[in-house]
């Protein structure tokens, strides 16, 4: 096992750590997560003992107390746990890790089942970021994805969470669910650039009922046409920009003085499996159930139902099911698409240095692929770099996916991701 590009396992940069906790009270029919809907908070403890084997296992694999930049909780919904059981988490974590001074310690809240009170929690134990699930402010749009939320208890909510100090909140927002309206979704855009959170990610919904099964309870008469989806990014994106946000990439937005926003400024800006963030690309240990995670040119995932889980780890084994070595091709077009992604360009120069090809003949094909969205005015093709327009920096992810051998490879499949 290796850390970083090179660098043995104990030596390298800072980690990133994800810990995934499945458990929901109840069920968004929209959500595409990992998840186990219950009301018995009994069940938490029998996934917080395996979570403190695969903690302690995955330092003995390391070798040596690493130091964390970057830790992540996410779900599910972490706050299923109460305070005890997050403090046992966080102490958990401490006893193998060193969180680095300036860590970004960050973790989702569901509005519904947090209180000042357990945000005071939260703070104390070192979280100093907060993502916030809200989707939509509309009611009828909330009670035919089952997640019915005020926008009064959520500016309440964020209001105290700038009050004890949180460095950050976000809100996560979906377009394209049932009932919505472009009239309606205005409004909720309006709702949150009027709470001022620091970070926004929009997110488009995808309704895969044959894959997710709670959207089978979604009635698919009721989900808004193509048309009006791309009515309501545009009038999103129109908003959040009138109310002085910055677009940061893959409809992500930021404050102007937030620090993803100085970063893409910068031209600082760096990707993750969390997101767009400030700080360099590092390895990534993915903890709890599903978890996926990333160490130089592999990636892994851990056993996607908890009987696996449980199992392996009563072995004292870590619960990681499946793996990929990223092979020299992978690796270029990573590079690609992280530089086209992060920074809105690529210069043929540093590709041809790291990887010891030539651009414009390694990716022939793909730089035919781009005349067209060129013609469409997203990308500038000059002699020695690819350049996206700020036009095309709002599809930027149309660009990116050229360089994907394997979205090319099968483009009947139905994805995940889609672009509208």
């Amino acid at each position: 096992m290796q850390r970083g590009t090179g660098s043995q396992v104990g030596g390298g940069a800072p980690l990133s750590l994800y810990v995934h906790v499945p458990f929901c009270e109840s069920v968004c029919y929209y959500c595409a997560c990992n998840k186990v809907i219950t009301k018995h908070h009994e069940r938490a403890g029998e996934y917080l003992d395996a979570l403190a084997v695969e903690v302690a296992l995955t330092r003995e694999r390391l070798g040596r107390q690493e130091s964390v930049s970057q830790l992540h909780f996410g779900g599910g919904s972490p706050t299923f746990l109460s305070d005890a059981e997050l403090t046992r988490v966080m102490q958990d974590i401490q006893q193998h890790f060193k969180l680095a001074p300036g860590a970004e310690v960050s973790i989702e809240v569901d509005p519904r089942t947090v209180t000042r009170e357990r945000l005071q929690h939260l703070r104390q134990l070192g979280f100093n970021r907060l993502s916030f699930g809200v989707q939509d402010f509309d009611p009828d749009v909330q009670k035919a994805v089952h997640r019915l939320q005020s926008h009064e208890s959520v500016a309440l909510l964020m209001g105290e969470a700038r009050a004890l100090g949180f460095e950050s909140t976000n809100v996560d927002l979906i377009y394209g669910l049932p009932q919505q309206t472009p009239e309606s979704f205005a409004r909720t855009i309006a709702q949150v650039a009027a709470l001022k959170p620091d970070r926004i990610a929009l997110y488009g919904y995808a309704h895969l009922p044959q894959r997710f099964k709670p959207q089978r309870r979604i009635d698919a008469t009721r989900l808004p046409v193509a048309a009006d989806k791309l009515h309501m990014l545009s009038g999103a994106i129109s908003g959040f920009l009138g109310h002085g946000y910055v677009y940061i990439g893959m409809d992500h937005f930021a404050l102007p003085t937030d620090s993803l926003a100085v970063a893409k400024r910068q031209g600082r800006l760096h990707r993750n499996f969390q997101g767009y963030s400030t700080q360099p690309d590092c390895d990534l240990i993915g903890l709890g159930v599903s978890s996926i995670g990333r160490v130089g040119a592999t990636y892994s995932q851990n056993a996607k139902t908890l009987p696996e889980y449980y199992d392996a780890l009563r072995q004292r084994q870590l619960p990681i099911v499946r793996g990929l070595a990223l092979n020299r091709d992978d690796l270029v077009r990573r590079a690609m698409i992280m530089a086209l992604m992060c920074q809105g360009r690529v210069e043929f120069e540093s590709i041809e240095l790291a990887h010891l090809i030539k651009v414009k003949d390694y990716f022939r094909a793909e730089i035919e692929q781009l005349q067209s969205l060129a013609e469409a005015g997203l990308v500038e093709l000059l002699p020695g770099s690819i350049e996206v327009t700020a036009k095309g920096w709002f599809f930027v992810r149309a660009v990116a996916m050229v360089f994907d051998r394997y979205l090319q490879a099968d483009r009947t499949r139905e994805k995940f991701s889609r672009i509208i």
